[in-house]
């Protein structure tokens, strides 16, 4: 059953796939496992299609094609790239791009003198190219010139740069196509650094490998690691996040716990004091998503409040100063934010409305509002309300807008 099937009674036989109708439905893409099936017939009806779906990017494009509209030519406003309507994941990295379609496809473009790309060669790629032809790709991350990738059986795959082992497959080889890490079948989410790498597994346990001059490994040393090691002992884990020399995690519990580099506080403990273990923030259990940005760190709490913290000087945490924190401090006083996002010097969010913010540096137009000047308080890209996404790049950015 590779198909999305329409909202329905459950019976013995699927039902016929039809066009997207209104709504959209459950997540699953690809192949679909036994579980999958038993959770939509407890249900009781199988989940919608999902409806279309464009991509779009903005900001600076003229070293590598990383917006992938197949020129090199800078955007301070979003362009839709190509015509299809099928996206459905983007993860924007340092100066390269992926994203994954609603057929469980996988795609790149951007720079590739590492591999990067992932399509078997060093070529740079201005507009999307297809890696290999399989269609069980489920969840990526791109980091500063790597990426880390799930498949649909839980297996693990990275590419790229590998100077310092961030692929993860025993070498400091680079890769320029995926290549799997170990054969266990159990990976569940995955998040790329600058030159590392993390993952949960669906016991709750948390991994990492790569660079670790800063700790950011979280393995309480300094010392690289080309393999995943596992982070403590805990089962608790659900979320990462991270980027250039710094991570972050929450757990099931709802507490928020950093480490690695903190010259600006972006461990947000209140000091400036690199971590090589993680270190609770605060002692709230109501944080719900994180994200790591170059030098500064966002997250969402349950309650739709968005929170900063790290580097501020050129406005990235949106609370309206351009004042470093090394704390949380509430962004704004509104509830309504659903999805959070930083790039290496700005921040991204999706309010619950459908409608897309940004705030921070802006030199090349990457918070993509038609200026290049920089804002320290959010500011509304466009009109539209009907943004599902957002990734937050080195100096671009790409997100989907639902039809």
């Amino acid at each position: 059953m590779a198909e999305r099937y329409p909202g329905g009674v459950i019976s013995k036989t699927p039902p016929t796939v039809t066009p997207p109708v209104d709504g959209e439905g459950g997540s699953a893409s690809g192949m679909w496992t036994l579980d999958t099936v038993l959770e939509y017939e407890k249900a009781g009806a199988w989940p919608k299609p999902l409806l279309p779906r464009e991509l779009y990017a903005w900001g600076q494009n003229n070293n590598y094609g990383q917006l992938g509209v197949n020129d090199l030519v800078n955007r301070s406003s979003p362009v839709q790239v190509g015509a299809l309507v099928n996206w459905q994941l983007v993860s924007a990295g340092g100066n390269m791009s992926t994203a994954v379609k609603t057929d469980g496809t996988l795609w790149a473009w951007g720079r590739n003198s590492q591999g990067q790309v992932g399509d078997g060669t060093v070529i740079r790629r201005s507009s999307p190219v297809q890696i290999g032809a399989l269609t069980n790709w489920y969840q990526i991350d791109a980091g500063f010139d790597h990426s880390v990738s799930t498949k649909v059986d839980g297996t693990i795959w990275a590419w790229g740069f590998n100077v310092a082992g961030q692929v993860g497959d025993g070498t400091v080889v680079d890769k320029s196509s995926p290549v799997q890490i170990g054969a266990l079948t159990n990976w569940a989410k995955v998040a790329a650094g600058g030159n590392h790498s993390l993952a949960v597994k669906t016991d709750g346990t948390l991994w990492a490998w790569g660079y670790n001059a800063q700790g950011q490994l979280g393995d309480g040393a300094r010392v690289y690691k080309s393999s995943p090691i596992q982070v403590g002992a805990l089962t608790t884990w659900s979320a990462v996040s991270a980027q250039f020399k710094h991570s972050a995690a929450v757990k099931a519990d709802g507490t928020l716990w950093t480490w690695g580099l903190n010259s600006f506080g972006q461990v947000g403990d209140d000091t400036t004091i690199a971590r090589s273990s993680p270190v609770q923030v605060g002692a709230l259990t109501n944080w719900s998503q994180i994200s790591c940005g170059r030098y500064h760190t966002v997250s969402i709490k349950t309650n739709n409040t968005l929170w900063g913290w790290g580097r501020n000087l050129e406005g990235q945490l949106g609370d309206g100063t351009v004042v470093r924190r090394s704390s949380p401090v509430q962004i704004g006083s509104l509830t309504n934010w659903s999805f959070v996002s930083a790039g290496n010097n700005q921040t991204f969010s999706i309010k619950t409305d459908g409608t897309l913010w940004s705030s921070g540096f802006n030199s090349t137009g990457q918070l993509g509002d038609g200026t290049v000047v920089n804002k320290s308080s959010p500011v509304q890209i466009g009109a539209l309300s009907s943004w599902t996404t957002i990734s937050g790049g080195g100096y671009f950015s790409l997100s989907v807008l639902k039809d």
